[in-house]
């Protein structure tokens, strides 16, 4: 199954429920050949219907930052070189970036979409991530 045909997966957060897809793009050099990556990261309130809102969490390749781009980085890894980073092919990172979305003034209900560069929302969603892990590994 190609990812184009991958159904978007569900979420469920604070009683909402979204649908969320991954999706690897390439921007064009010049030359029209393929050059920097980009993993964007697409959420809609399922209740939202035909003109839904989307939410679109945007990681660009830039310096001292990886997006996947092939070995040996693993689909859908994004990450400072030196510093956190996250899966987002999990739930749970996900989750945390939706709800770092959401605190920094995200509206599900707004009837536009919305691009937030993801690199802005990576470190607070990364360490809330990392806490969620953390209490479920103490209980």
């Amino acid at each position: 199954m190609s990812r184009r045909e991958r159904a978007p997966r569900r979420l469920v957060a604070d009683g909402h429920v979204y649908l969320w897809s991954l999706r690897h793009h390439h921007d064009t050099a010049p030359d029209g050949r393929p050059s920097h990556c980009r993993e964007t990261l697409t959420l809609f309130p399922q209740e939202a219907g035909p003109g839904r809102t989307a939410l679109r969490i945007v990681f660009a390749e830039g310096p001292g930052r990886y997006v996947p781009g092939g070995a040996p980085l693993g689909s859908g890894d994004v990450g400072h070189v030196h510093g956190p980073d996250l899966n987002l092919h999990e739930p749970g990172a996900v989750r945390a970036l939706l709800d770092e979305a959401l605190a920094r003034g995200w509206q599900p209900g707004q009837h536009r979409r919305e691009e937030i560069d993801g690199w802005t929302l990576l470190e607070a969603a990364a360490a809330a991530l990392d806490a969620r892990r953390s209490e479920a590994a103490d209980s």
